[in-house]
Parts: structure tokens; sequence; C-alpha cells
């Protein structure tokens, strides 16, 4: 085959044409999707977002929350699928058993930092068979009381508990942190307190609110409602500063128990071996989606401080939280229930 070429400007255009095709760049000189890595991504299927508690929690509000905003960046169907137990262990099993095409992501909480070292086995390795893609954000935890528990403050709370009388209370399950945290405190405290586990914040809800639970330990997020509502009663919260949302809850750490800091947390995910170029453009899309308005206001309303940390961030911050709890586990030796 051969060309004739008319022109200097014609040849320019020829040359600068043939490079863009055989390098992979567009008509601006800039990387093709192909040549980034990205092959056909993201068009080739809806891209699937497993939300690892079951609807109702904050795990399964913030995926809904984000769903939308991603669509819009990725320009591709994105649906939310709730894949619930054993502390986010089942949907966090699904992702991984996916296959690595880009196609399947998981929002975790922070019962993800905690599951390696209070489950006896875990069908998947929390590091080697996972990519962190972005860490969301995190967040007071609240510890509140039914309405008819009869517990009005945190300090009455203390008091009676000091004074031997036994107190429940519930979390969204075995090694959350919000189990945890409460039985840190517990412990430090003396207290008598007994764990009641639920397999996530939508049934958590319906009993404190029932009062078939006297207290219950949540994040802002899913708490914040039924605190407006009157449902139950706002305690103390978890972190060391009071929160935003919550400005009249006093925090456990002013409470009596100094440096006491436990916070909420949750993340996008993705099985180990997806491209990772593909991790780090779905990062950009759920960084952009984080920072879009109608995602900020909606999360920052609900007390959740939106974080957006890259793939590398996001790594280390739950190997420092796998790191944290794993210890207080170990020590204190919480298993899961057979």
């Amino acid at each position: 085959m051969s060309y004739r070429i008319k022109s200097k400007t014609c040849l320019l255009s020829f040359i600068f044409g043939l490079a863009t095709s055989l390098l992979g760049l567009n008509a601006y000189g800039q990387a093709s999707p192909n040549a980034a890595g990205l092959g056909s991504w993201p068009t080739q299927k809806p891209v699937r977002l497993i939300a690892v508690f079951p609807p109702g929690g904050s795990v399964d509000q913030v995926a809904r929350i984000l769903a939308p905003a991603i669509q819009a960046e990725l320009k591709q169907n994105v649906i939310v699928e709730n894949i619930g137990g054993a502390s986010g262990v089942i949907g966090t099993g699904a992702m991984v058993r996916s296959d690595p095409d880009g196609y399947t992501f998981a929002v975790v909480f922070d019962t993800h930092g905690v599951n390696p070292s209070i489950k006896d086995k875990l069908p998947y390795d929390t590091i080697t068979d996972i990519a962190p893609v972005t860490l969301i954000g995190t967040s007071a935890m609240v510890l509140v009381a039914s309405k008819n528990s009869g517990i009005k403050t945190f300090q009455q709370l203390v008091e009676e508990s000091k004074a031997k009388k036994k107190f429940s209370y519930g979390s969204i399950g075995v090694g959350s942190l919000g189990h945890l945290a409460i039985a840190r405190l517990a412990k430090t405290a003396g207290f008598d307190w007994v764990h009641v586990p639920y397999r996530g914040g939508g049934p958590l809800m319906q009993d404190i609110l029932g009062g078939q639970v006297p207290l219950a330990i949540g994040s802002v997020f899913l708490v914040k409602p039924h605190i407006d509502s009157g449902g139950v009663i706002p305690l103390a919260v978890t972190t060391t500063k009071r929160t935003a949302e919550l400005p009249k809850v006093p925090t456990i750490a002013e409470s009596g128990f100094p440096g006491f800091n436990a916070p909420a947390w949750w993340a996008v995910l993705a099985p180990a071996k997806t491209p990772p170029a593909i991790v780090n453009a779905m990062n950009q899309a759920v960084t952009k989606a984080l920072k879009s308005p109608a995602v900020a206001d909606k999360l920052r309303a609900q007390g959740i401080d939106i974080v957006a940390g890259g793939p590398e961030a996001t790594k280390d911050w739950i190997g420092k939280q796998i790191a944290l709890w794993g210890k207080f586990v170990i020590e204190n030796g919480i298993k899961d229930a057979p």
C-alpha cells in the first residue's frame, strides 16, 4: 500500500496520526484507555458493588449513596448487592472469588480490620487476596440507650455499672469495632456488660427501638436518624472530640476515660488480581464521587469525615487497624461465636 502526500501540512498530519495510533493516544495526545491498561473497562457490563452487610445498616447506605455518583463518573451502571453475614466475611469472600476484571468491588466496614484476629479461619487472606481501592471516611460511633432502659445519660450508666448492675449492649457483630470499643471500655472500668451480636445495623436498630436490648453501639450514620426521631437516647461518642452532628453528646474520653478513641471507617476493595490501572481508575471515580455535593453533603450530615484515600494509603490504614485491634482481641481471648 502506498500513500501520496500532497503537502507539508498533510505530511505532518499523517505522521502525527500514525504516531498516535501506534502509541495508543487520542487526538489530543492523551493516553487512550487501552494504552492506560484499562482495555474496554468499564464498557462491557454493569459494575457490581457488594455491600457486605444487610440492608438498613451504614454499609448499605454508604454504598447506595455512592453508587449513582460512581455510575455518573464511569458512565456505566453500578448495581449495589447486599451480601451480609459473619461481620462482613461472606460478602468480602464473594468479592474475592469474583473475576478480577474490574466489575466487582465491595464496600466494607471496620470489621474488615478485626476479622483476621477474631475468626478462626477466613475464606480469604485479608492482605494478599484483596486490593484496597479507597478509604471512604471515618466517623464517631455513638453509644445509645433504648427509651425503656431507664438510662438517660452516660454518667448514670457509669454509676449504675459501678454499683454492679449488669447491662447488655448490641453491636453489628462479634469483632465489630463497636463491640471491641465497648468491650475495652467495660474491661478498663470493670463493668459487667454482656455483648449481644447482630448481623448488621438494620437488625440492631430494630431491637434497640423495640427495647429488646438496652444499649447499642453504632456509627453516627446508623443511629443519628433514630436520635433525631427520639427513638433512642444518645449517651456518648467514641472519638476524642465531639462530633458536629451531635454537639451536645459528650465523648467517652471527657467522661472519665481520657484518651479513649475508636472511630468507625468504611472502604472500597477489589479482588487482588484486579489490574492496577483499573484499581486506580476506580479510586479516581470514587474520589470524584466523594467530592460531589450530592454525596459529600449526605455523608457529612450523617457524621462521616470524608478521607478519599488512595490505594496505598488505604492499604496502610487497614494494616494499622489489623495490628491495633488484633492485639486487643488476642490479649483478651475474644473469639467469634462457634
